[in-house]
Formats: C-alpha cells, sequence, structure tokens
C-alpha cells in the first residue's frame, strides 16, 4: 500500500499545470472531431480502425509475428487510402471547423446583412415556390451561406440580380434554357442560373426522387447551403440543410425553417435533424 502511495505522490510531483492544459485541449479536439464525424461514413472508419489497432495490440502481446507484421503493412499503405477514399468527408470536417466561432474571427471581409433584407429574400422566395408549387413547375434553388459556392456558379449564367418571385418563376418557365438548373443566391442578389450541382452518393433513397433532390442532398452534403425543389410532377415543395431531406413544406411553416436557417444570430450548424422538424412543426 505504501508502495502505491509512493508512486503517485511521485506522480503528483512530476505533475505540471501545462500537463491539465494539455489534456484538456486534446479532450476538446477529440470531442469535437467525434461531434463533426458522428453522422458520416467516417464514423465508421475510426470504429473500423480501432478495431486494427486492437487486433494489432493483441498481436505484440501474443508474439503472432505474421499477423503482426502485415497488420503494420497494412496500416501504413491504408493511411494514404483514407485520404483519398474519405476525402469529401475530410474536407466537410474542415470546412464546418472553418464555420466555426474561431473561423468566423478569421473572417475580417464579412458584409453582414441586415435581418430586413434576409426577411424580404425569404418572404419572395416563399412566393415564388408556392406560384410553382400550384403550377407543378420544377425548380431547384440554392441558398448559399458560410461555404462558398463558386465553382457550382461557373457551370451557370451569371445574373446577379435583386430576388424577386416573378424572376424566379421566369427562370424556371418550363422549355426555357435554365429551367433544367439551379439558382444560386447568396445574400440578397440571384447570382446565377442554370448551374449544374452534384449528385448525392446515398443509395437510400425513395425511388419517386428524382433528380433535382439528388442534386439538393448531393449540394447540401458537400456545403452548408439551404436547398429548395419544387417536384414537376407533384409540385410538393421540399428542402434540404445539411444532407438532410424534409419533403412537402410549405407556406408558414417553410418561412420559419429559413428564417431560422439563414438568421445571422444561428450558427451554419445550429439546426440538427431533431430542431429542424421542431421549427417546421410549430
Amino acid at each position: 500500500m505504501s508502495t502505491l502511495i509512493d508512486y503517485i505522490t511521485r506522480y503528483i510531483q512530476l505533475f505540471r499545470p501545462t500537463d491539465i492544459i494539455d489534456m484538456a485541449i486534446v479532450a476538446i479536439l477529440v470531442y469535437n472531431l467525434f461531434r463533426l464525424i458522428r453522422e458520416t461514413r467516417a464514423a465508421q472508419l475510426v470504429k473500423g480502425i480501432a478495431i486494427l489497432f486492437l487486433i494489432l495490440q493483441l498481436s505484440i502481446w501474443f508474439h503472432l509475428t505474421a499477423l503482426n507484421y502485415i497488420l503494420q503493412a497494412a496500416m501504413q499503405v491504408g493511411m494514404f487510402a483514407i485520404v483519398v477514399i474519405f476525402q469529401p468527408e475530410l474536407r466537410s470536417i474542415l470546412e464546418r471547423m472553418g464555420r466555426s466561432k474561431v473561423g468566423k474571427l478569421m473572417d475580417f471581409a464579412a458584409n453582414p446583412i441586415s435581418d430586413e433584407v434576409i426577411s424580404k429574400t425569404i418572404n419572395e422566395i416563399v412566393e415564388a415556390t408556392a406560384n410553382m408549387s400550384k403550377s407543378k413547375t420544377g425548380a431547384l434553388i440554392v441558398l448559399e451561406r458560410d461555404t462558398k459556392l463558386g465553382e457550382i456558379m461557373t457551370t451557370g449564367i451569371v445574373l446577379n440580380a435583386d430576388v424577386s418571385a416573378g424572376l424566379l418563376e421566369n427562370i424556371f418557365s418550363p422549355n426555357t434554357p435554365l429551367h433544367d438548373g439551379a439558382v444560386i443566391i447568396r445574400e440578397n442578389k440571384i447570382m446565377n442560373a442554370g448551374c449544374l450541382l452534384p449528385l448525392t452518393s446515398n443509395n437510400n433513397l425513395a425511388r419517386e426522387l428524382g433528380t433535382r433532390h439528388r442534386a439538393a442532398l448531393g449540394i447540401s452534403e458537400a456545403s452548408d447551403a439551404v436547398v429548395l425543389v419544387v417536384s414537376e410532377e407533384t409540385g410538393k415543395i421540399s428542402i434540404a440543410v445539411n444532407g438532410t431531406l424534409t419533403r412537402n413544406i410549405s407556406g408558414e411553416p417553410l418561412k420559419k425553417a429559413l428564417s431560422k436557417t439563414l438568421s445571422k444570430k444561428n450558427p451554419p450548424d445550429a439546426l440538427d435533424k431533431i430542431k429542424f422538424w421542431r421549427v417546421i412543426n410549430k
């Protein structure tokens, strides 16, 4: 017992205040990393790596030389493969870190938009989607937030026009050149139309969801954008946020959801799936 007490005493004497700070920083980093990856494929990757490390350690303990050699060689090559295979997830994690409060402190060029302008933009969008829903006019509207969509914009036609219900309805009128593409809205401007969006890689979607819905999910997975879809077949309005698609939403619930997600008072990741459902069901 005395030996144990002596050991603990010596350990405490070697313990420095900076060690506490060091452990606290590591704990915070690990916690936030798990929060970032918990709803991505990378979460399963972390579990797989943990299992491999456990097997590797067991092979060392039980002197399983051949297994230990194979695992060490596989993990050395595997680390490079992980970066390539999970490039979208890694990019998403880094982007979410950039959208954090710390990242916002580095955004010196930010030009905040007033709540009045945001509210006016939302009203125009809600009016346009309601009218297109009645006429079953297909539409795909992307509302840019902190993640800039410059690469996506280059695939479309530059408009740089104020957001208005009439203009949005004209853009998506059938048999027009820009009808099948997406509109990108930055702040209170329709920046580009006819843009091509990346499709989601999720294979578990309902069969009735078409290319517009898959494109909406794809861009919402790759960025923090809010995406509205009007179905050409049913006229129903859907909204995609953070890789989650909410279908058949319109009127006041849609306005509340947009106000919540686009408000400058809320961080881009303020709405997870549960909170989002609470907003639209109020």
